[in-house]
């Protein structure tokens, strides 16, 4: 695995040590030496989807709602696994989530800095058809930063944010598509730096356990789609395609965003490999998009560090991956049948 770190310059480097910043999830894979269940086949990446014609309004989302849980969710501090902070956004998840059907996958992470309390929590709004299109994100801040001011106002907050979002317009609407499941993972941040320990075999704990759980009791089978939001507030947004996901499905979303006006965002880079809370699915052979920008600052100087603030977003960034997420779900309701796994 290339870590993102290590293909910046030296100054940038030095930078992110003295922050202890040294923990490379959403770290770039070259092609070379990924396994073949965590890339796509050629054949996948050269067949188009069939698409449903656009029809209907695009669909409402409330960015400034969205921005205002962001900022609540930065106003707890940082979040890392364990602490108190940690356990305040559990709470304040559950309190928005309080009358929508909610299911806490709760179990006990053993990692390299001790055994730690994991919760994903995953509310669930159902549809009239037979599968599941899951919407993720991590809530939890970077462990080894826990020491510092470091608040993750991007990478955990905004997305955690988008998906309360998400759920409020879902709520209380029968749905005539897929049901749609919201997962806020947690413990996805590494225990310790990955020059100590490698990033994958230190991380994406809560969604690991998950993705085994949904294997060993049937539901991976009716999972349609797996779409993961990450890093998605930065102010100057461009969500980057990624090779570890699934050619189709990021088609898909290139599609909702063009016929929301948004196209402009999206997939004028591509990442050779990014390992981040998908990976669990994409390895089980379930479609996955990952919605990254990973570009956070020039040379992605915020990420991991204690400049990673409010004041670097933007509402207008969660509108726009917001609805596009909402589009794409729309156009998978109408898509029968979706391509192949």
């Amino acid at each position: 695995m290339i870590s993102k770190i290590s293909i910046l310059p030296a100054l940038l480097l030095s930078i992110a040590v003295s922050f202890g910043a040294c923990d490379h999830d959403k770290a770039a894979t070259p092609a070379a030496a990924q396994s073949p269940a965590s890339i796509a086949s050629p054949d996948a990446a050269s067949s188009k989807p069939a698409l449903p014609p656009d029809s209907g309004p695009p669909p409402p989302f409330d960015s400034a709602r969205a921005m205002q849980y962001v900022k609540e969710i930065v106003a707890y501090g940082p979040r890392p696994l364990g602490s108190a902070n940690h356990k305040k956004v559990e709470d304040y998840l559950a309190s928005h989530l309080r009358h929508d059907e909610v299911e806490d996958d709760s179990f006990t992470a053993d990692t390299p800095e001790g055994k730690f309390p994991v919760h994903n929590v995953i509310a669930k709004f159902p549809g009239t058809r037979d599968g599941i299109v899951v919407i993720a994100s991590h809530y939890d801040t970077n462990y080894p930063l826990r020491k510092t001011t470091y608040v993750g106002a991007n990478d955990g907050g905004s997305s955690s944010a988008l998906l309360l979002e998400i759920a409020n317009q879902l709520r209380g609407k029968k749905r005539d598509g897929y049901s749609v499941w919201l997962v806020w993972d947690d413990a996805e941040e590494a225990m310790k730096p990955d020059n100590e320990v490698p990033f994958l075999d230190d991380s994406l704990y809560g969604i690991r356990h998950l993705a085994e759980k949904w294997e060993a009791d049937g539901t991976l089978k009716k999972i349609k789609a797996f779409l993961l939001a990450d890093m998605v507030g930065d102010a100057d947004l461009n969500i980057d395609r990624d090779t570890n996901s699934t050619p189709w499905l990021e088609d898909v979303v290139y599609e909702a965003a063009t016929r929301l006006g948004y196209q402009s965002h999206f997939f004028a880079r591509t990442l050779p490999g990014v390992s981040d809370d998908h990976i669990p699915f994409v390895k089980r052979g379930v479609p996955s998009a990952d919605l990254i920008d990973f570009d956070y600052g020039y040379n992605d100087v915020f990420w991991h560090t204690p400049q990673d603030t409010v004041d670097k977003l933007s509402p207008k960034s969660l509108q726009i991956v917001g609805s596009t997420i909402l589009e794409t779900v729309g156009i998978l309701d109408k898509m029968d049948p979706l391509p192949p796994k």
